[in-house]
């Protein structure tokens, strides 16, 4: 209980202000006129400006409040390594029993994790939004548990009491530090690409690994390159790209002896390949309507660069005209099949058959041209039933079929295979189809929408490779086959050019010779085999293509080094995937069988492994602001200690925190000191007392 002496006026301020002069004109006219009394007048007048003003004894009874000392925990990535874990527990369970021995003190511990994305450690941010749930007066210190890296120092909140800091770490903690400060998002094929790299040491380095770090550089998950590279120096690294498509590459500088953390000893770039021209030789035989077909579908794609030659001299034409007089424009063999070949990206035998234009020397180096990594697509018509069959020349080693010598003239619709429905170039086709479809009799396809008819096939028999689409009675139509470093693909009609021209509804022609080009281009989203995985955020979507009926679980190693299995779900033939939440960000590893794959969440090497190496330095000037201390929790965790408002708060071996003494006032009671009679009698005597002293003299 307490009191104190206040003013509670029983009219309105204005009016006692107006009361008060009107008695000092009252009293100054007294004077004026010389009156003996004017003292005594003055004197009523201020008691019954008193009485107006009310004095009253105002009691309070308070109930004490205790003092609040908040404790942020950092308990972000980089915080749990080394022995800092340790380090916390250990503080945290001797500030409990510190705070636990002050009078009337209680202890808030707010744990702070990961931000959302790469935000970094958002110390600042906790310790405000903690102070905004706790009443400002009870307010009698913080404590921030940390390394000292944090991410938000400019939002330092304003502290009415000592703010100190308690750092992990160790004095000798030293640490590597991988960075790709510039790289591109697209190159182009063939043409090298400059990254810029930078190996970093920070802390206490031992002498013994100054100079030069190892670095590692995957592509794709491949085997890695190992080189040697100055550290402390900007790298210009010229890298050409193996492939069209998504690249990925990995950077890594093996963990070093001692060092804190390999966390920020990868780097993960994804470069999109790109060709500048797709370079196709096309080689038609005769003319026939499907060569128009296959000529405008390649020229109507601009990044295709076409070299298309005919033969046009019919077979039955016999004049004894020698071969290399047959045209305007000499044929450039030698250039094309010895020279150049290797600059062609993709070559296509049209109907062509063996005529001597092209002798077996000239086949035989379109049989390596393969094996070394070209590609070939051949479109079957009825000579490659015969013996001027391209099978009968150097290339028959290579093809994934050979012709029966029979050529069916008939109706039929091509259908995907089996294995076709789980390989890449024809999965799906099917979403190409008409909206509606009549069979040749005029009446609705009872099995839904179906692709156009086509009236020729030269019966194959399949030697090796994939059948994906086949004919009549389930003949071969479609076979592909990966020969040596190189692929191939056989189409055993030459009636293609029906879908292109709307026959019955027509057919997915331009989209199935776009996935053959670029299935023979080795695009990695259209590999048989492929195990790939895709970010949004931090949700993670796994996916394996293959042409077995089952896959096993995906092993994915998270950026602290820890393993989980991943089961996978087949969403349709050929294609497994699984959605996976990742707890935080960084590198993840993905291997399922003979496949590999790395994925980056966010950043490889997180903002929160950008500086690892324990400092007080950023924090260092908030503390000084409230006389506070930093403390490396190595050295031992100081005492704590009540310590007067302003007053230093931090010193050898212990840190101060200020007492509040907040209270809440549970009730209040007013009481009048003088009673009102008694002013009305005083005044009245003291105005007697005046007139009785005038009225003498």
């Amino acid at each position: 209980m307490t009191g104190s002496i206040i003013f509670d006026p029983l009219l309105d301020w204005p009016l006692v202000w107006a009361a008060l002069a009107v008695a000092i004109l009252f009293v100054a006219a007294a004077v004026w006129r010389g009156l003996s009394g004017w003292w005594l007048r003055g004197l009523a007048a201020a008691v019954l400006v008193v009485a107006l003003l009310n004095p009253s004894l105002q009691q309070e009874q308070r109930a004490p409040l205790s003092d609040i000392v908040i404790l942020v925990v950092d308990e972000s990535a980089s915080q749990r390594i080394a022995s800092r874990p340790d380090q916390t527990a250990e503080a945290i369970a001797r500030v409990e029993a510190e705070v636990a021995g002050l009078e009337n003190t209680e202890l808030r511990i707010v744990p702070l994790g990961d931000g959302e994305g790469d935000e970094g450690t958002l110390l600042m941010t906790a310790l405000a939004e903690a102070m905004a749930e706790e009443p400002r007066a009870r307010l009698a210190g913080a404590i921030l548990l940390t390394d000292g890296q944090l991410h938000d120092v400019d939002r330092a909140p304003d502290l009415p009491a000592p703010l100190h800091v308690l750092l992990t770490g160790e004095e000798d903690d030293w640490d590597r530090r991988l960075m790709v400060t510039n790289a591109p998002s697209f190159a182009i094929l063939g043409e090298p690409v400059t990254l810029t790299l930078r190996v970093e040491d920070q802390g206490a380095v031992p002498d013994t690994e100054g100079g030069l770090a190892p670095l590692e550089i995957a592509i794709d998950g491949g085997e890695p390159q190992r080189f040697d590279v100055p550290v402390g120096e900007d790298l210009e690294l010229p890298i050409t790209l193996p492939h069209g498509g998504m690249n990925v590459i990995q950077f890594t500088v093996p963990e070093a002896e001692g060092e804190l953390t390999d966390r920020n000893n990868a780097a993960v770039v994804q470069i999109n390949g790109v060709r500048d021209r797709l370079r196709v030789l096309l080689v038609s035989g005769e003319p026939h309507p499907g060569e128009r077909t296959w000529r405008n579908l390649l020229k109507s794609d601009s990044s295709v660069d076409l070299v298309h030659f005919t033969i046009l001299r019919p077979p039955e034409k016999q004049d004894g005209v020698p071969v290399n007089e047959l045209s305007l424009i000499a044929f450039p063999t030698r250039e094309l099949f010895i020279d150049k070949i290797d600059e062609f990206d993709l070559i296509i035998f049209d109907r062509y058959k063996r005529r001597g234009i092209l002798p077996s020397l000239y086949l035989d180096n379109v049989r390596q041209y393969v094996e070394d990594g070209g590609a070939v697509l051949v479109a079957a018509g009825p000579d490659f039933a015969t013996a001027n069959s391209l099978y009968r020349s150097p290339l028959a080693e290579i093809l994934p079929a050979a012709p029966t010598s029979l050529v069916l003239e008939e109706g039929y619709r091509p259908e995907i295979t089996d294995l076709g429905e789980r390989h890449p170039v024809t999965a799906g086709l099917e979403a190409f189809s008409p909206v509606e479809m009549v069979d040749a009799t005029g009446d609705e396809d009872e099995d839904g929408p179906r692709w156009g008819r086509w009236f020729r096939l030269v019966e194959l028999e399949e030697t090796s490779g994939n059948t994906v689409m086949s004919a009549m009675d389930g003949r071969p139509l479609l076979v592909l086959d990966r020969v040596g470093e190189g692929r191939i693909a056989l189409l055993g009609s030459d009636h293609a050019w029906l879908w292109n021209r709307g026959f019955e509804g027509g057919g997915p022609q331009l989209e199935l010779l776009r996935r053959l080009a670029h299935w023979m281009m080795k695009e990695p989203e259209l590999e048989e085999e492929a195990l790939s995985a895709t970010a949004e955020g931090q949700t993670m979507t796994i996916v394996r293509r293959t042409l077995e009926d089952g896959v096993g679980e995906v092993e994915l190693t998270a950026p602290d080094g820890t393993v989980m299995m991943v089961p996978l779900e087949e969403v349709r033939p050929g294609r497994w995937e699984a959605t996976v939440e990742g707890p935080e960000i960084g590198l993840y590893r993905l291997r399922e069988g003979d496949e590999d794959a790395v994925i980056a969440l966010g950043p490889a090497a997180p903002r929160e492994f950008e500086a690892t190496i324990a400092s007080g330095d950023l924090l260092e000037p908030e503390v000084d602001q409230t006389r506070g201390g930093i403390v490396r929790i190595e050295d031992g965790v100081p005492d704590l200690r009540s310590v007067r408002a302003g007053r230093p708060a931090a010193g050898r071996g212990w840190l101060g925190i200020t007492p509040r003494e907040a209270y809440l006032t549970a009730d209040v009671r007013l009481t009048p000191l003088v009673s009102g009679w008694l002013f009305l009698m005083l005044a009245g005597l003291l105005m007697v007392g005046a007139w009785m002293r005038e009225g003498r003299n």
